[in-house]
């Protein structure tokens, strides 16, 4: 019983551990990667860099960002941030 009760500290640690750094990170990579693969043309996005502009085409792993007039830059899908077409 004794040796039990030694491990319960440890054990209490590495349960909070998991309860407040890793389910809420699988949790958002879960919510990224969802708005990543809902990802449609005309959307408009912020990229990682800060970069604001409307998507133009989709391709599998990249996608094409109008950020001015007759100016589009192919970006990586995972190189965007969020979609913010509502929000401003």
């Amino acid at each position: 019983m004794e040796g039990i009760a030694g491990f319960l500290p440890l054990i209490l640690v590495v349960v909070v551990f998991y309860l407040m750094i890793i389910r809420p990170q699988q949790k958002q990579q879960k919510e990224r990667q969802q708005m990543l693969e809902s990802l449609k043309k005309n959307d408009e996005v912020i990229t990682i860099g800060g970069i604001h502009g409307t998507i133009k085409d989709i391709q599998e792993d990249t996608i094409k960002l109008k950020i001015a007039e007759n100016m589009t830059i192919t970006v990586s899908r995972f190189g965007i941030q969020k979609v913010v077409n509502d929000e401003e």
